[in-house]
């Protein structure tokens, strides 16, 4: 007999709910969740392939230890022996920086990923960590720490209010959205239009979304920061700036004017290949609109000037007067943010309070470039011991980091590895041990990270749909044994892990002058959580000290644990409002416009105006049924237009005797790769595009469907050489490469 259960989806940002139909212990379907309060019953192919995930036959069921040389199924039990055996002595002999730490993008998607790894690096204590964030968004965090003090402090578009919308390197039609957590995308810019708005789309690539907006604008890649830059200055130039109600908070606006003065468009325009009078255009059109949004994404990000380019998206709200304002960019309030605090000066953020051993690379947000991570393996030096040992929490980084093949034989030196994935993959294959998480039917699911980036405050909770199956741990509970066993308390009770934190977490809140709790007992204040389990305990604990919560009694309506189940579909928290001074945490107390690290990064942009790249010039792309790495082993979710080929222009496949269909060797710094051409005119001339997370080929996977369709890996094309110095971001666009027919 059949029944029904509420989940929210995990497989994208947009975080859509769910109704699922599940039959026994199996889901058999899934439709979008009509009374869900945030997505209203959208739902994407992934959403609709949620019961094909969940019950994917590859995923494993039980932890594997490699013994003998061979990954062989054990116990829990055996496996966290050997964890601990594995990582301590590594610690003790060389220091925990020896032992290092990769977590890949799903982490973000579950609500374990969320609590756990920040008291695993806290508790080991290493810098060696390493993010999937340095091959998609670090520069966005670095310009948001620089501009406003706080790197989480990511303003938004207000999709629904905003009538001018400027997408720069984003494609929402097909990814849904990111580091913009907005359900039906394509349905709000369509709504966009529908209210008399206009779309403008800078892209090399005409995608879906270039496809649907009034003006596309195909710069050549990688000058990104270039036309933001020179639509800057026509707005100074021309005397269209207008800050409005900011004034009182910005800090810098003369000393910017002279910064960008030199980034005219007749400058920038050979570089970027577009038109002088595009700059202006855009400018105009951006002041004189009564509401307008400029929003950059993994296209602008991944690039040789990132920071800059993520920089100068929030420098054309606030010229225009359209950051904090309704129907511009504002700052979401997640119900799990931290007390709000008065408005003041700050801490301020600061880059490169430590670097990497080889490289030197500088710390961005307590990361290291992942595009180092192999040679922090494979090199010695004598600043410091090497990464010895490595603990990678839903991490591919053999696909998603630059020269997957030096890093695959670094994995393979290693002197222990211990993996949290639920499949054995291209680099999990590595792992002495593999701590698989069940499927996410089975666990629970709120978004912590993504609800900070809603373009509606809002809060949602699912407990699992499915009970966990006998021999299957829960993902919380692994990362908290994980947690106990590589830092010596191996052998505890997991619940201790959520426990400390508690403990700190209202140790000092009672202390804190601003916190509701202020000078109460943390003992009588745990005891009020609700709760079935320490990781509900904490979500409680949190919605009760957050901007919404009831300060354990102090608000009467506050947010609880209680009331967010007593409202299965989620609590609508209301608009996006306008919030600044309050999310500043600037020494200044003001948005900072020009910070240091930016001036002495803008000579360099300034040198990339005599730039102009003779060779073809690769870009990434993305598929609405894909997500990186991890969706390719689905077969409801590959094949037909989600397939890795080689997108080229006629005019280029022409020149260099490229037929549509046959295979084709590219080259770049980091190897070659070969690929079967699709030739198209989506892609403008002089660029090629291949998709990222496919090279499903190398031996000892799992992955039975990926495999009989591997494409290539086209980061093997890199060779982890080129980064956006400020926030070591891989460059993944915009990088030449070289191509040929094969014989």
């Amino acid at each position: 007999m059949s029944r029904t259960a509420l989940r929210i989806c995990p497989l994208c940002e947009a975080t859509c709910g769910l109704t699922l139909t599940i039959e026994g212990t199996a889901v058999t379907g899934a439709r979008g969740d009509r009374d869900d309060v945030f997505s209203q019953g959208f739902i994407c192919p992934k959403g609709a392939s949620f019961g094909a995930v969940d019950g994917d036959p590859d995923r494993l069921r039980t932890p594997l230890v490699r013994r003998d040389g061979e990954l062989r199924e054990a116990t829990w039990e055996e496996a966290f022996d050997a964890v601990a055996a594995g990582i301590r002595p590594v610690v003790e002999r060389h220091g925990p920086h020896a032992v290092g730490v990769v977590l890949g993008n799903p982490n973000v998607h579950t609500m374990a990923g969320a609590l756990y790894p920040p008291v695993l690096l806290g508790a080991l204590g290493t810098r060696s960590l390493f993010t999937a964030s340095t091959v998609d968004q670090m520069p966005k965090h670095v310009s948001s720490g620089l501009l406003y003090g706080d790197a989480g402090a990511i303003p938004v578009p207000d999709l629904g209010r905003t009538g001018h919308l400027l997408l720069i390197g984003a494609n929402p039609l097909e990814s849904n959205g990111s580091l913009c957590t907005a359900p039906d995308f394509p349905g709000r810019l369509k709504a966009l239009k529908a209210r008399g708005g206009t779309l403008t789309v800078i892209d090399p690539r005409r995608t879906r979304t270039a496809r649907l907006a009034d003006r596309h604008i195909a710069i050549r890649p990688g000058t990104d920061a270039l036309l933001l830059a020179a639509t800057a200055h026509v707005l100074f130039e021309e005397e269209l700036a207008d800050v409005g109600e900011l004034a009182p908070h910005l800090d810098g606006l003369d000393e910017l004017r002279a910064a960008l003065r030199d980034f005219t468009p007749d400058a920038v325009a050979p570089a970027c290949d577009v038109d002088p009078e595009v700059p202006r255009l855009l400018a105009r059109e951006l002041a004189a609109a009564p509401t307008a949004a400029v929003y950059g994404r993994i296209g602008s990000c991944t690039v040789p000037h990132g920071t800059l380019a993520s920089w100068l998206v929030d420098i054309l709200n606030i010229l225009t007067g359209n950051l904090d304002r309704p129907g511009g960019a504002l700052f979401p309030q997640a119900a799990t943010d931290r007390t709000p605090r008065p408005a003041g000066p700050g801490k301020g953020f600061a880059l490169g309070r430590w670097h990497s051993r080889v490289s030197r690379h500088p710390e961005a947000k307590g990361e290291l470039p992942i595009s180092a991570l192999a040679e922090e393996i494979d090199t010695a030096t004598q600043d410091g011991e090497p990464i010895r040992a490595l603990v990678a929490v839903a991490a591919n980084p053999v696909l998603s980091a630059p020269d997957g093949d030096r890093l695959d034989k670094a994995l393979g030196s290693l002197d222990f590895m211990v993996s949290v994935d639920p499949y054995l993959n291209e680099t999990s294959r590595h792992a002495d041990v593999v701590l698989p998480p069940p499927p996410p039917a089975q666990s629970p699911h709120h978004d912590f990270a993504f609800n900070a980036l809603a373009i509606r405050n809002q809060v949602r909770y699912t407990r699992p749909a499915i009970p966990l199956e006998p021999g299957r741990m829960a993902e919380t509970e692994i990362l908290a044994r994980l947690v106990l066993a590589v830092t010596g308390m191996h052998g505890a009770a997991p619940g201790a892990v959520d426990a400390m934190v508690i403990d700190q977490t209202l140790g000092r809140a009672v202390q804190d002058p601003h916190s509701p709790v202020h000078g109460r007992d943390p003992r009588e204040l745990a005891a009020q959580l609700a709760g079935e389990s320490g990781p509900e305990r904490r979500l409680d604990l949190m919605l009760r000290l957050g901007p919404y919560g009831d300060g354990f009694g102090a608000r009467e309506d506050g947010l609880t644990l209680e009331k967010l189940l007593a409202h299965p579909h989620g609590i609508d928290l209301g608009p996006l409002r306008p919030r600044l001074p309050q999310p500043l945490r600037t020494r200044t107390g003001k948005v900072e416009l020009l910070p240091g690290p930016i001036a002495g990064d803008l000579p360099r942009l300034k040198r990339a105006m005599a730039e102009r790249p003779a060779g073809l010039l690769l870009v990434g792309r993305r598929h609405l049924r894909s997500n990186n790495s991890w969706m390719h082993n689905i077969p409801a979710l590959t094949g037909g237009t989600n397939r890795c080929t080689l997108h080229i222009h006629p005019e280029d496949a022409e020149r260099l005797g490229v037929r549509d269909g046959a295979s084709v060797r590219v080259k770049g710094a980091g190897g070659a790769v070969t690929a079967v051409a699709e030739v198209t005119d989506a892609v403008r001339r002089g660029v090629v595009s291949l998709p990222h997370g496919w090279g499903h080929d190398r031996p000892g996977t799992r992955l039975r469907h990926a495999a009989a369709d591997p494409g290539v890996n086209v980061n093997q094309l890199l060779d982890g050489s080129l980064l956006d110095p400020l926030s070591g971001n891989a460059v993944l666009n915009g990088v030449p490469v070289e191509l040929a027919p094969m014989a």
